[in-house]
């Protein structure tokens, strides 16, 4: 807490610090959320397993940004970065320590036909599933070397929807293309081939226009080298936005796959994820499918996930200088992974949770 004071009163002198200087506005939100989960596994052998647990959580993010003038900007955002989501839990007699690091934070500028931004960039994934699918692909894979899946917005919660990278923009043929060159990792120190380049680069791009009523925009995703596993995946697929009255249905389809060796370990998968999302007032609600056949083993593999998130937004209280609101939610991921003459293991998990949150 003494650590949250010592920013905000950082950020209002610096607003004030002197009049030549950007004006620094600082905007933010701070959640409370009580979450239930209820667990369900079963092994490959049939071996059943149950949970229930019910848990407060709490979130405190700031945002800061800054117009340099002539289209030049700066954003950022400052949160905790040690729990998933930042969401930090209650611990024994309210002991838990609740830390804000630099999230996100990147500038760049904003001209009539262009833009372009660097650092630790924001990548939409809440509405995007390209990385989801491209990191977790096979669940438990990816740099977060955890039982993540392609379901569950694991980019948006456990990579806190930022890559630092170099994003440039322009308008060209009545639609907008954006180039994003990423950098995952810094961990190779190996000499070879390469030279330089031995870490963690990719490259996506995507094309946003319109069809009527109907916003289209086609992306890809490629590994320019390897991520920190190994693998050089890549990804291709499309969105769709269609205006529906006052209400918006989003269609997302990608497939991904990778088929490579390197230091001793293969690579050899495919897989997709669709989603169908709709959006009308205060109710948000979408439905994930995806599918990964993993051969990077003598045993083949099939992982079939499903997620379900449905959520409705009540407005409490809204004004110029912020605004007060209650969303209850649910979410339900069921996943089952198969391996060739096995049976089928499952891991199911639905959550029910209210949330309390206010923008300033």
């Amino acid at each position: 807490m003494k650590r949250m004071l010592s920013l905000a009163a950082m950020f209002a002198v610096l607003s004030y610090a002197s009049p030549a200087s950007a004006e620094l506005k600082l905007g933010g939100d701070a959640a409370i959320r009580l979450r239930d989960d209820f667990g369900h596994t079963r092994s490959a052998v049939g071996v059943k397993a149950s949970t229930e647990d019910q848990y407060f959580q709490y979130r405190v993010r700031l945002k800061p940004s800054a117009d340099l003038g002539d289209g030049y900007f700066f954003k950022g955002v400052i949160q905790n970065e040690n729990v998933a989501g930042g969401w930090q839990s209650i611990a024994a007699s309210n002991t838990e320590h609740y830390s804000l690091e630099v999230s996100q934070f990147y500038f760049g500028r904003n001209l009539e036909n262009s833009h372009y931004s660097i650092g630790r960039i924001p990548l939409g994934s809440l509405d995007n599933p390209i990385l989801d699918l491209t990191l977790y692909a096979i669940p438990g894979t990816g740099p977060q070397g955890s039982k993540l899946y392609a379901v569950d917005t694991p980019i948006s919660t456990n990579h806190f929807d930022r890559l630092a990278g170099f994003n440039y923009g322009a308008k060209i043929g009545g639609g907008e293309l954006n180039a994003v060159v990423v950098n995952f990792d810094n961990l190779s120190t190996t000499t070879n081939q390469r030279g330089l380049l031995n870490d963690g680069y990719g490259l996506y791009v995507n094309y946003k226009t319109t069809a009527g009523d109907v916003t289209v925009v086609p992306q890809a995703y490629y590994t320019l080298t390897r991520i920190s596993d190994g693998r050089r995946p890549y990804t291709l697929g499309a969105q769709a936005f269609i205006p529906v009255g006052k209400s918006k249905v989003g269609l997302s389809g990608f497939y991904t796959a990778d088929n490579n060796s390197y230091n001793g370990s293969n690579w050899d998968y495919s897989g997709y994820i669709f989603r169908v999302k709709g959006e009308s007032g205060p109710l948000t609600a979408w439905v994930d499918y995806n599918q990964t056949t993993d051969k990077s083993t003598a045993t083949t593999v099939d992982y079939d996930n499903l997620f379900v998130w449905a959520s409705y937004k009540v407005n409490v209280h809204e004004a110029a200088t912020g605004s007060f609101s209650i969303t209850p939610t649910v979410r339900y991921r069921a996943s089952n992974s198969q391996a060739a003459g096995a049976g089928k293991a499952e891991n199911d998990l639905f959550r029910t949770e209210v949330y309390a949150t206010v923008n300033f």
